[in-house]
């Protein structure tokens, strides 16, 4: 089989694709052709300083859809031909993968395989975002970073699905329109942290509920500047630039500041499988629209990394495996 292989950590040029050892199921694990796998920033983390407990040689990529080739000892609920997807799970960016069946979600019939694998990522943040890291309640004002993107668009989605007013950061003009498409109730464009004053005047000068802020460093500060008394900020930006770091003192307004990893999002299997299920039910009633800004062959997972990290696109970037 193909495979995407890093045997050396760097930029976008270190991605090549290879023939590959086709892998076997062992005990708890299924083997799975993939179909469509997800791109995300923390893929760019992983090809520059390497992912956390595996060295090189290794397959990038941690999310997924496919069909089950082969099912391995001690799993049950699962045979061959069965669709499924996955998050968290190196070896992605291939044709074949095994998987822990322990993570594996079924895919129901009436969801594409592209909208699955896209959704797995970034839904299950933006679900357990809006539902537990805060649950977003009727009246809330959130404000979305990158709105425009894969993850800003679902966040929007779901901020508008529970009731809440969503106001969207986008780093260009052109990226409004995709973002007011997502739900967005106002848009400012903003490259650093000048969108504090457009914010407040939004709110009165009350400033937002919360802030859901993937940006890093460069917005950290002005994002607790939006922020209401007692408001929340989400920082989830650990891929994207300076880690912030902060004195206890200058949190202002008695704000609440908050890191969800995603190992929090989905600490068990049970976890799981709600965030996915209730992001299957909307997709499925079309509460919930899943946007994918690009598609690429896998041998062109080089340009698809150069296209994330440009800041260009907007919506979830796959990777079109096979068929």
């Amino acid at each position: 089989m193909r495979a995407i292989t890093i045997t050396e950590l760097g930029g976008p040029e270190v991605l090549r694709l290879i023939d590959a050892p086709a892998p076997h199921a062992g005990p708890g694990h299924l083997v799975v052709d993939v179909r469509a796998a997800g791109v995300n920033f923390m893929d760019t983390g992983a090809r520059q300083n390497g992912p956390a407990g595996l060295t090189v040689p290794f397959v990038p990529g941690v999310e997924a859809a496919g069909v089950v080739r082969e099912v391995g000892p001690e799993v049950a609920g699962f045979a061959p031909g069965d669709r499924v997807a996955w998050v968290y799970s190196y070896g992605t960016y291939a044709e074949r993968v095994a998987v822990p069946a322990a993570v594996a979600v079924p895919v129901p019939d009436d969801v594409d395989d592209e909208t699955a694998a896209a959704l797995m990522m970034q839904g299950i943040t933006a679900h357990h975002f809006t539902t537990e890291a805060y649950p977003v309640a009727h009246g809330d004002v959130a404000l979305v970073h990158a709105a425009a993107g894969g993850l800003g668009r679902l966040i929007t989605q779901l901020v508008k699905l529970r009731g809440g007013t969503a106001i969207g950061v986008v780093s260009r003009p052109e990226k409004a329109a995709v973002a007011h498409e997502a739900g967005a109730d106002h848009v400012v464009v903003s490259t650093g942290g000048d969108f504090v004053d457009p914010v407040r005047a939004l709110t009165g000068d009350e400033g937002v509920h919360v802030v859901f802020d993937g940006n890093g460093e460069t917005t950290f500060r002005a994002s607790m500047q939006a922020l209401r008394r007692h408001g929340t900020l989400l920082y989830y930006g650990a891929f994207i630039g300076q880690v912030p770091t902060i004195s206890m003192r200058e949190l202002p307004n008695s704000i609440k500041v908050s890191y969800p990893v995603f190992r929090d999002h989905i600490p068990d299997r049970e976890a799981l499988l709600h965030h996915a299920g209730e992001l299957f039910d909307f997709v499925r009633d079309g509460r919930l629209k899943v946007a994918i800004g690009g598609r690429y062959p896998l041998a062109e997972a080089e340009q698809a990394h150069r296209d994330i990290e440009s800041r260009s696109t907007t919506g979830k970037l796959l990777l079109i495996v096979g068929e």
